[in-house]
This record gives C-alpha cells, structure tokens and sequence, in this order.
C-alpha cells in the first residue's frame, strides 16, 4: 500500500480471491522450506530461494494490490506502481477488462479488480443490474459483465464511479479540469529489485544442484 495518508472518509477493495491466492502462495512456500529443513538439514535452507520468490510474489501480486477511494481522488495499489487519479483528471470508468480508469492523456488500470471476461454475466441476477450509479449504464440500460456487482471490477467501479457521482451533484468538482489536472506515478523500486535479486539467487539454486 501506499505510504501516503489519505484525507476524510477512506474506501479500499481488494479482491478476495487475490488473498487466497496469497494465503495459498505462502502456505505452498512455509510447507517447502519445512520439508527442505526436516529432510535435508538447516544447511539446505541457503537452496530456498525459488521458495522464498513465491512468497514474495504472493505478497506483491495478490495481497498488496488495493484500489483506495478517497476525497482527494483514486489510488491504484498495483505491484510495481502506485498511481493517483485526481477527481479533476477523471474522465471515464471502465470495465472491459478490468477497472480501468481513463483521463484525458491515459488510461490505468486497476491489478486488483480484473473484470470476469465475457462469460461472466451468464449467472447475473436482476438484483445485480439495480441500484447502480447511472454511469454504469449503457445504452438501453445495458451493462457490462464488468460492472455486475458480483465482480471484482464491479464492485471496485460502484465503489469510484458513487463517490464521482456525489462530488459532482454536490458542485465540488469543477468541469473542464482533466486535460490539466496532473496523475501521479510513483514506481515501487524496492520490491522490484527484491524479485529480480530472488529470481537470480533461484537460479543458481537450481543451476547448483
């Protein structure tokens, strides 16, 4: 997550199926390096790195990614980049393939909500096309699979595309502002350069033996 504090009232998703996918990426990593010490000694431990790299990932990909709503705009968590969108920078909220938002330079797109790809409206209840902020719609009421509240992308876009809607019915967010309104990107070196020492070190583990 981002160490930056978030002012006001503060929303963060993550996709649940990306903790047990964490959970699982580490219970996968505990139960190696335990079998690794049992059978083969503490002195095996220095061959664990491919294990180790697991773990890590585990982390990086699945648990760490958010999409973090909040009053100064929408924070993306993803794995190597922390990107904040400005309300005034908003131009669209999309779902095609994941959450994905768009200003008037370019477009981010969310790791933590992927959308369930075209087969994922064929379980869509009634319940699920309701109550949905009035820029989810599309022509003839349509919506997306992406945009079903059962998903990922979803949820994360009710989550952005309500708080959007509140500020500009309120007269809080000035029109006319996305081609100047600057996004911010802050890449995460560190843990960039920890999967890139982990793949190395995995390597010669493997090339050692």
């Amino acid at each position: 997550m981002s160490s930056a504090p978030h002012a006001g009232t503060v929303e963060i998703f993550k996709a649940r199926t990306n903790a047990w996918f964490a959970w699982l990426s580490w219970t996968v990593a505990a139960l190696g390096i335990a079998v690794t010490a049992i059978t083969a000694g503490p002195a095996a431990l220095a061959g664990t790195a491919p294990l180790l790299l697991v773990a890590f990932l585990g982390w990086q990909l699945f648990w760490m990614p958010a999409v973090v709503v909040h009053d100064d705009g929408v924070t993306l968590e993803n794995p190597f980049r922390s990107i904040h969108v400005p309300w005034e920078a908003l131009v669209h909220v999309d779902t095609r393939f994941a959450l994905t938002l768009v200003t008037a330079r370019k477009s981010y797109v969310a790791w933590a909500a992927p959308a369930p790809g075209i087969w994922g409206g064929r379980n869509a209840r009634p319940e699920d096309l309701r109550g949905l902020p009035a820029t989810t719609y599309g022509p003839g009421q349509s919506v997306r699979p992406g945009d079903l509240k059962t998903t990922d992308s979803g949820q994360a876009a009710r989550m952005v595309r309500a708080r959007w809607n509140e500020l500009v019915e309120s007269g809080e967010l000035a029109a006319g502002d996305a081609a100047t309104t600057p996004v911010k990107v802050t890449y995460r070196w560190a843990p960039a350069a920890v999967v890139v020492l982990l793949l190395v070190a995995s390597y010669w583990s493997i090339a050692a033996r």
